[in-house]
Protein backbone atom coordinates (compact mmCIF):
# COMPACT_ATOMS: atom_id res chain seq x y z
CA UNK A 1 0.00 0.00 0.00
CA UNK A 2 1.31 3.46 -0.93
CA UNK A 3 1.12 5.94 1.90
CA UNK A 4 1.26 9.46 0.45
CA UNK A 5 2.45 12.56 2.25
CA UNK A 6 1.18 15.93 1.12
CA UNK A 7 3.97 17.81 -0.58
CA UNK A 8 3.74 20.81 1.74
CA UNK A 9 4.70 18.62 4.70
CA UNK A 10 7.13 16.34 2.90
CA UNK A 11 8.86 18.74 0.55
CA UNK A 12 12.05 19.23 2.53
CA UNK A 13 12.59 15.49 2.96
CA UNK A 14 11.66 14.55 -0.61
CA UNK A 15 13.98 17.18 -2.06
CA UNK A 16 16.88 15.47 -0.29
CA UNK A 17 15.78 11.85 -0.66
CA UNK A 18 14.37 11.96 -4.18
CA UNK A 19 16.19 14.85 -5.85
CA UNK A 20 13.34 16.89 -7.30
CA UNK A 21 15.47 18.87 -9.73
CA UNK A 22 16.07 17.12 -13.05
CA UNK A 23 19.76 16.09 -12.86
CA UNK A 24 20.47 16.11 -16.59
CA UNK A 25 18.24 18.93 -17.84
CA UNK A 26 21.10 21.40 -18.23
CA UNK A 27 23.39 18.79 -19.78
CA UNK A 28 20.71 17.82 -22.31
CA UNK A 29 20.13 21.44 -23.34
CA UNK A 30 23.85 22.10 -23.79
CA UNK A 31 24.24 18.99 -25.94
CA UNK A 32 21.30 19.93 -28.17
CA UNK A 33 22.51 23.50 -28.58
CA UNK A 34 26.10 22.53 -29.40
CA UNK A 35 27.25 22.11 -33.00
CA UNK A 36 30.59 20.33 -33.37
CA UNK A 37 33.14 19.56 -36.08
CA UNK A 38 32.83 22.86 -37.96
CA UNK A 39 35.78 23.12 -40.37
CA UNK A 40 37.11 26.65 -40.99
CA UNK A 41 39.94 28.06 -43.11
CA UNK A 42 40.36 31.85 -43.17
CA UNK A 43 43.08 34.30 -44.25
CA UNK A 44 43.65 37.90 -43.18
CA UNK A 45 46.36 40.48 -42.58
CA UNK A 46 47.27 38.79 -39.30
CA UNK A 47 46.69 35.52 -37.51
CA UNK A 48 44.49 37.30 -34.96
CA UNK A 49 42.26 38.72 -37.70
CA UNK A 50 42.12 35.35 -39.46
CA UNK A 51 41.13 33.68 -36.21
CA UNK A 52 38.37 36.23 -35.61
CA UNK A 53 37.04 35.66 -39.13
CA UNK A 54 37.13 31.89 -38.55
CA UNK A 55 35.19 32.24 -35.30
CA UNK A 56 32.54 34.36 -37.03
CA UNK A 57 32.30 31.85 -39.87
CA UNK A 58 31.91 28.99 -37.39
CA UNK A 59 29.11 30.83 -35.59
CA UNK A 60 27.28 31.38 -38.89
CA UNK A 61 27.69 27.79 -40.10
CA UNK A 62 26.77 26.41 -36.69
CA UNK A 63 23.67 28.62 -36.33
CA UNK A 64 22.33 27.49 -39.69
CA UNK A 65 23.00 23.85 -38.82
CA UNK A 66 21.27 24.31 -35.45
CA UNK A 67 18.10 25.68 -37.04
CA UNK A 68 17.98 22.68 -39.38
CA UNK A 69 18.65 20.41 -36.42
CA UNK A 70 15.75 21.73 -34.33
CA UNK A 71 13.10 22.22 -37.00
CA UNK A 72 11.44 20.37 -39.86
CA UNK A 73 11.82 21.61 -43.43
CA UNK A 74 8.07 21.84 -44.00
CA UNK A 75 7.68 24.11 -40.98
CA UNK A 76 10.54 26.37 -42.10
CA UNK A 77 9.01 26.60 -45.56
CA UNK A 78 5.56 27.38 -44.16
CA UNK A 79 7.07 30.33 -42.27
CA UNK A 80 8.79 31.62 -45.41
CA UNK A 81 12.16 30.28 -44.32
CA UNK A 82 14.37 30.92 -41.31
CA UNK A 83 17.29 32.95 -42.69
CA UNK A 84 20.34 33.36 -40.46
CA UNK A 85 22.92 36.07 -41.20
CA UNK A 86 26.12 36.86 -39.32
CA UNK A 87 24.43 39.37 -37.01
CA UNK A 88 21.78 36.86 -35.93
CA UNK A 89 24.40 34.13 -35.53
CA UNK A 90 26.32 36.44 -33.18
CA UNK A 91 23.17 36.90 -31.09
CA UNK A 92 22.59 33.15 -30.96
CA UNK A 93 26.14 32.12 -30.03
CA UNK A 94 27.26 31.77 -26.42
CA UNK A 95 30.76 30.30 -26.85
CA UNK A 96 33.19 28.88 -29.38
CA UNK A 97 35.39 25.94 -28.46
CA UNK A 98 38.48 24.83 -30.37
CA UNK A 99 38.71 21.15 -31.22
CA UNK A 100 41.80 21.51 -33.41
CA UNK A 101 43.68 24.45 -34.93
CA UNK A 102 46.68 25.48 -37.01
CA UNK A 103 47.65 29.12 -37.39
CA UNK A 104 50.43 31.08 -39.05
CA UNK A 105 51.30 33.59 -41.79
CA UNK A 106 47.88 35.23 -41.68
CA UNK A 107 45.99 31.96 -42.03
CA UNK A 108 43.83 30.14 -39.51
CA UNK A 109 42.60 26.57 -40.06
CA UNK A 110 40.74 24.57 -37.49
CA UNK A 111 37.82 22.48 -36.34
CA UNK A 112 35.52 24.35 -33.98
CA UNK A 113 32.43 23.77 -31.84
CA UNK A 114 29.86 26.44 -31.10
CA UNK A 115 27.52 26.50 -28.11
CA UNK A 116 24.34 28.51 -28.63
CA UNK A 117 22.02 30.25 -26.18
CA UNK A 118 18.75 28.25 -25.91
CA UNK A 119 16.67 31.23 -24.77
CA UNK A 120 17.73 33.42 -27.68
CA UNK A 121 17.18 30.70 -30.28
CA UNK A 122 13.82 29.66 -28.84
CA UNK A 123 12.62 33.28 -28.72
CA UNK A 124 13.52 33.77 -32.37
CA UNK A 125 11.74 30.61 -33.53
CA UNK A 126 8.72 31.45 -31.38
CA UNK A 127 8.56 34.91 -32.94
CA UNK A 128 8.42 33.30 -36.40
CA UNK A 129 5.86 30.71 -35.32
CA UNK A 130 8.16 27.82 -36.29
CA UNK A 131 7.69 24.63 -34.22
CA UNK A 132 10.90 23.07 -32.93
CA UNK A 133 12.20 20.18 -30.85
CA UNK A 134 15.11 20.84 -28.49
CA UNK A 135 14.75 17.89 -26.13
CA UNK A 136 16.82 14.79 -26.69
CA UNK A 137 15.26 11.40 -27.20
CA UNK A 138 16.10 8.47 -24.92
CA UNK A 139 19.72 7.36 -24.97
CA UNK A 140 20.33 4.40 -27.26
CA UNK A 141 22.97 1.69 -27.28
CA UNK A 142 24.18 1.53 -30.89
CA UNK A 143 24.90 -1.98 -32.16
CA UNK A 144 27.01 -1.95 -35.36
CA UNK A 145 26.41 -4.90 -37.65
CA UNK A 146 28.37 -5.66 -40.81
CA UNK A 147 29.50 -8.60 -42.87
CA UNK A 148 33.06 -9.56 -43.72
CA UNK A 149 35.99 -7.56 -42.43
CA UNK A 150 34.35 -4.15 -42.54
CA UNK A 151 32.92 -4.30 -39.01
CA UNK A 152 36.16 -3.36 -37.22
CA UNK A 153 36.78 -0.36 -39.47
CA UNK A 154 33.21 0.80 -39.04
CA UNK A 155 33.26 0.36 -35.26
CA UNK A 156 36.43 2.44 -35.08
CA UNK A 157 34.87 5.20 -37.20
CA UNK A 158 31.82 5.31 -34.94
CA UNK A 159 33.92 6.23 -31.93
CA UNK A 160 32.17 6.45 -28.57
CA UNK A 161 28.86 7.57 -30.09
CA UNK A 162 26.89 10.76 -30.60
CA UNK A 163 25.99 12.69 -27.46
CA UNK A 164 25.00 15.90 -29.27
CA UNK A 165 22.24 14.57 -31.53
CA UNK A 166 18.51 14.77 -30.93
CA UNK A 167 18.62 10.97 -30.70
CA UNK A 168 21.85 10.38 -28.74
CA UNK A 169 23.61 7.04 -28.53
CA UNK A 170 26.71 5.31 -27.22
CA UNK A 171 28.48 2.69 -29.29
CA UNK A 172 28.35 -0.78 -27.77
CA UNK A 173 31.90 -2.07 -27.17
CA UNK A 174 30.65 -5.63 -26.83
CA UNK A 175 30.77 -8.05 -29.73
CA UNK A 176 28.68 -11.06 -30.65
CA UNK A 177 25.43 -9.25 -31.40
CA UNK A 178 23.54 -10.23 -34.54
CA UNK A 179 20.38 -9.28 -36.43
CA UNK A 180 18.55 -11.79 -34.21
CA UNK A 181 19.71 -10.31 -30.88
CA UNK A 182 16.83 -9.86 -28.44
CA UNK A 183 16.26 -7.15 -25.85
CA UNK A 184 16.89 -9.64 -23.04
CA UNK A 185 20.34 -10.33 -24.49
CA UNK A 186 21.08 -6.63 -24.84
CA UNK A 187 19.53 -5.33 -21.63
CA UNK A 188 22.45 -5.81 -19.23
CA UNK A 189 24.83 -3.79 -21.41
CA UNK A 190 22.15 -1.20 -22.10
CA UNK A 191 21.55 -0.83 -18.36
CA UNK A 192 25.28 -0.29 -17.79
CA UNK A 193 25.20 2.76 -20.08
CA UNK A 194 21.72 3.81 -18.87
CA UNK A 195 20.44 3.33 -22.40
CA UNK A 196 16.68 2.86 -22.76
CA UNK A 197 16.78 1.14 -26.14
CA UNK A 198 19.06 -0.57 -28.61
CA UNK A 199 19.73 0.97 -32.00
CA UNK A 200 20.67 -1.69 -34.53
CA UNK A 201 22.72 -0.34 -37.42
CA UNK A 202 23.57 -2.65 -40.30
CA UNK A 203 26.25 -1.38 -42.68
CA UNK A 204 25.54 -2.26 -46.32
CA UNK A 205 27.11 -1.28 -49.62
CA UNK A 206 30.79 -0.59 -50.20
CA UNK A 207 33.29 2.27 -50.23
CA UNK A 208 31.78 5.12 -52.20
CA UNK A 209 28.22 3.98 -51.50
CA UNK A 210 27.81 3.11 -47.81
CA UNK A 211 24.31 2.87 -46.35
CA UNK A 212 23.07 2.03 -42.84
CA UNK A 213 19.84 0.16 -42.14
CA UNK A 214 18.46 1.34 -38.81
CA UNK A 215 16.04 -0.23 -36.35
CA UNK A 216 15.32 0.06 -32.63
CA UNK A 217 15.14 -2.74 -30.08
CA UNK A 218 13.19 -2.49 -26.81
CA UNK A 219 11.20 -4.76 -24.53
CA UNK A 220 8.38 -4.38 -27.06
CA UNK A 221 10.51 -5.89 -29.82
CA UNK A 222 12.16 -4.52 -32.95
CA UNK A 223 10.91 -1.52 -34.92
CA UNK A 224 12.29 -0.61 -38.35
CA UNK A 225 13.38 3.01 -38.77
CA UNK A 226 14.75 3.12 -42.31
CA UNK A 227 17.90 3.19 -44.44
CA UNK A 228 20.21 6.15 -45.02
CA UNK A 229 21.13 7.39 -48.48
CA UNK A 230 24.45 6.22 -50.01
CA UNK A 231 27.52 8.05 -48.72
CA UNK A 232 31.11 7.95 -49.95
CA UNK A 233 32.85 7.37 -46.61
CA UNK A 234 32.14 5.71 -43.27
CA UNK A 235 32.27 9.04 -41.44
CA UNK A 236 29.69 10.51 -43.82
CA UNK A 237 27.52 7.42 -43.40
CA UNK A 238 27.71 7.79 -39.61
CA UNK A 239 26.68 11.45 -39.83
CA UNK A 240 23.78 10.46 -42.08
CA UNK A 241 22.65 7.84 -39.55
CA UNK A 242 22.74 10.36 -36.69
CA UNK A 243 20.79 12.85 -38.78
CA UNK A 244 18.25 10.19 -39.77
CA UNK A 245 17.68 9.17 -36.15
CA UNK A 246 17.28 12.81 -35.17
CA UNK A 247 14.86 13.46 -38.01
CA UNK A 248 12.65 10.56 -36.96
CA UNK A 249 12.68 11.67 -33.33
CA UNK A 250 11.94 15.27 -34.35
CA UNK A 251 9.02 14.28 -36.58
CA UNK A 252 7.51 12.20 -33.77
CA UNK A 253 8.02 14.84 -31.10
CA UNK A 254 7.40 18.22 -32.71
CA UNK A 255 4.32 19.94 -31.33
CA UNK A 256 2.11 21.76 -33.80
CA UNK A 257 -1.23 21.63 -31.97
CA UNK A 258 -0.96 23.73 -28.82
CA UNK A 259 -3.99 22.07 -27.19
CA UNK A 260 -3.06 20.44 -23.87
CA UNK A 261 -4.78 17.67 -21.90
CA UNK A 262 -4.48 17.80 -18.12
CA UNK A 263 -3.60 14.43 -16.58
CA UNK A 264 -3.28 12.99 -13.07
CA UNK A 265 -1.18 9.86 -12.57
CA UNK A 266 0.41 7.65 -9.94
CA UNK A 267 4.12 6.94 -10.34
CA UNK A 268 5.35 3.66 -8.81
CA UNK A 269 8.98 2.97 -7.84
CA UNK A 270 11.03 1.13 -5.25
CA UNK A 271 14.19 3.26 -5.17
CA UNK A 272 15.66 6.69 -5.80
CA UNK A 273 17.00 5.52 -9.18
CA UNK A 274 13.57 4.32 -10.31
CA UNK A 275 11.91 7.55 -9.19
CA UNK A 276 14.48 9.58 -11.13
CA UNK A 277 13.83 7.44 -14.22
CA UNK A 278 10.06 7.93 -14.07
CA UNK A 279 10.29 11.62 -13.24
CA UNK A 280 12.99 12.19 -15.85
CA UNK A 281 10.87 10.56 -18.54
CA UNK A 282 8.11 13.09 -17.91
CA UNK A 283 10.44 16.05 -17.45
CA UNK A 284 12.29 15.39 -20.71
CA UNK A 285 9.34 14.51 -22.89
CA UNK A 286 8.72 17.30 -25.44
CA UNK A 287 5.02 16.46 -25.22
CA UNK A 288 4.76 17.24 -21.50
CA UNK A 289 4.37 20.61 -19.81
CA UNK A 290 3.52 21.90 -16.32
CA UNK A 291 4.79 18.77 -14.58
CA UNK A 292 4.03 18.98 -10.83
CA UNK A 293 4.31 16.63 -7.87
CA UNK A 294 1.22 16.68 -5.66
CA UNK A 295 2.11 14.09 -3.05
CA UNK A 296 5.06 11.77 -2.54
CA UNK A 297 6.04 8.66 -0.57
CA UNK A 298 8.88 6.17 -0.56
CA UNK A 299 7.25 3.85 -3.07
CA UNK A 300 5.05 6.15 -5.14
CA UNK A 301 4.06 9.69 -6.03
CA UNK A 302 0.99 11.48 -7.32
CA UNK A 303 1.76 13.84 -10.22
CA UNK A 304 -0.10 16.14 -12.57
CA UNK A 305 0.98 17.35 -15.99
CA UNK A 306 -0.40 18.51 -19.32
CA UNK A 307 0.44 16.76 -22.59
CA UNK A 308 0.12 17.70 -26.24
CA UNK A 309 -1.30 15.43 -28.92
CA UNK A 310 -3.13 12.19 -28.32
CA UNK A 311 -2.50 9.79 -25.47
CA UNK A 312 -1.07 7.06 -27.71
CA UNK A 313 1.69 9.42 -28.77
CA UNK A 314 2.55 10.16 -25.15
CA UNK A 315 2.53 6.45 -24.27
CA UNK A 316 4.93 5.70 -27.12
CA UNK A 317 7.26 8.54 -26.11
CA UNK A 318 7.41 7.38 -22.48
CA UNK A 319 7.83 3.74 -23.46
CA UNK A 320 10.87 4.68 -25.55
CA UNK A 321 12.25 6.04 -22.27
CA UNK A 322 11.62 2.80 -20.41
CA UNK A 323 8.37 3.84 -18.72
CA UNK A 324 4.93 2.28 -19.10
CA UNK A 325 1.96 4.62 -18.84
CA UNK A 326 -1.52 3.10 -18.83
CA UNK A 327 -4.94 3.18 -17.22
CA UNK A 328 -5.46 0.73 -14.38
CA UNK A 329 -8.99 0.87 -13.03
CA UNK A 330 -9.95 4.47 -12.43
CA UNK A 331 -6.35 5.74 -12.37
CA UNK A 332 -3.39 6.21 -14.70
CA UNK A 333 -0.20 4.52 -13.52
CA UNK A 334 3.45 4.85 -14.51
CA UNK A 335 5.80 1.93 -13.94
CA UNK A 336 8.72 0.20 -15.65
CA UNK A 337 8.18 -0.75 -19.29
CA UNK A 338 10.98 -3.29 -19.06
CA UNK A 339 9.80 -5.71 -16.40
CA UNK A 340 6.16 -4.71 -15.99
CA UNK A 341 6.55 -5.08 -12.24
CA UNK A 342 5.27 -2.85 -9.47
CA UNK A 343 8.30 -0.61 -9.43
CA UNK A 344 11.13 -1.66 -11.67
Amino acid sequence: MIRFFMLSAFFAVSAVVFGLASPNAHADARAVYTITDIAVDERAGSVIEARQKAMATARLIGARQLIRKLTLEEHRSAAGGVPVDRALAEQFAAAVDVQDETAGAGRYRGTLSVVFNPRTVRAHLDSLGVPYVDTQGPLGLFIPLASGGSLDAWRESLGDGDKYGLSPYVTAPGAGYTRDTTWDELKSEADYYRARRGIMGELIGRSGAYQIKLSTLTADGRQTIGTTRPKATLSEANAAASAYLGQVWKARSVIVDTTRTLQNATVLYTSLAEWNTRRGALARSPLVADFKIGAIARDGAMVTFAYAGDQARLQNDLRQRGVSYSREGAHYVMRSAVSGGRGN
